[in-house]
């Protein structure tokens, strides 16, 4: 009887050992997971940057005009085809929407890196979110905006949002899945010089919220249009990319109007940016905003391409002669206060 009764208290003693184990092995897990997407964030303010234009581009004039292109590329999930339209395009300067770094979906690969190589076009890249779906802790895979030019670009910086939605944040209680979308970070606008044989132009590379309501994307552009305001009157400013509303009508355009941009896709009627699909209607959503000493001509939404869930803009923007433009903060009569995330 002595016996069963310590053979029972044994197993018991065992039974609460390995319980206890078990737990102090899944806490520690749980730090390491979390310690390791913790240095993932991190890597959310990296900008990554490279050089494969030929040199020879520095020299000479700078050109009357050049040719820009504004493209939400859907992740670069057809990376062959968006590559071949921007080969034909033959544009100056690209700013691109919804690039992949090392994202499961796109074959892991650096989206920007290869465009920027095969196109022989410098290059930066801003980190919008680190993906939680495609990637893994010791292996992240982030999502971002990319800028690329045949000229010299400098100055890369982010403007990470203000105000933001939740949407997006990761909740305990849903299951880890590509459906989900589950993303640490926020939408942001990559800021960058060219320098175009002496004449700098600064592009504003921007991805505003596609969840959430007008309000919110009305904030969000309020602050890049406010910064823009910095830069002065003898410096071409272009804000462009999927800015996920209409901004030809109401107050997104009277907020344009005061900053002195001109919106040469607002002419007559707006033609849809996006596709029509079973949920949405083709609607206006991309747009190029053009300020300082320049004159935008041949405005085109290439409606014919099929390599994204967005189309393609094209623009031709020609550089003249000083104008007068203020340098003032906008009028702080637009309401910032944060809206209701949904």
């Amino acid at each position: 009887m002595r016996f069963f009764l310590y053979a029972y208290m044994t197993k018991l003693r065992f039974k609460t050992l390995l319980r206890q184990t078990t737990l102090f092995c899944g806490f520690m897990l749980l730090l390491l997971v979390a310690g390791a997407f913790a240095q993932s964030t991190k890597g959310l303010e990296k900008i990554e940057s490279g050089s494969f234009a030929p040199s020879d581009r520095e020299l000479g004039p700078p050109p009357s005009s050049i040719r820009i292109v504004v493209w939400n590329i859907e992740r670069g999930l057809q990376l062959p085809r968006v590559i071949d339209f921007l080969r034909n395009a033959n544009p100056d300067i690209v700013l691109l929407q919804e690039a992949d770094l090392n994202a499961r979906r796109t074959h892991h690969l650096d989206i920007a890196r290869e465009i920027a190589e095969k196109l022989q076009m410098n290059y930066v890249f801003g980190r919008e979110f680190l993906e939680l779906t495609q990637g893994s802790p010791a292996s992240p895979a982030y999502h971002g905006q990319v800028t690329l030019s045949r000229w010299p670009l400098s100055n890369p910086r982010v403007i990470r949002f203000r105000e933001q939605s939740s949407f997006w944040r990761p909740r305990w209680y849903l299951p880890r899945m590509d459906l989900l979308q589950e993303r640490l970070g926020g939408r942001i606008a990559l800021v960058c010089d060219v320098n175009i044989a002496g004449q700098t132009i600064v592009t504003y590379n921007l991805h505003l919220e596609s969840r959430g309501n007008d309000h919110l994307r009305r904030a969000q552009l309020f602050q890049v249009l406010n910064d823009s305001q910095r830069y002065g009157s003898g410096v071409p400013v272009i804000v462009a990319g999927d800015m996920n509303f209409d901004v030809s009508q109401t107050d997104a355009r009277e907020l344009i109007r005061q900053a002195q941009f001109q919106n040469a896709f607002a002419a007559g009627d707006s033609t849809p940016t996006a596709p029509s699909s079973l949920l949405h209607r083709g609607r206006p959503i991309d747009w190029v905003l053009t300020g300082g000493p320049v004159q935008d001509t041949d405005a085109r939404v290439h409606q014919s391409v099929s390599a994204s869930d967005h189309f393609p803009l094209s623009l031709t923007v020609a550089f003249h002669s000083v104008l007068s433009r203020s340098t003032s903060a906008l009028s702080s009569s637009y309401p910032v206060s944060a809206p209701t995330s949904q």
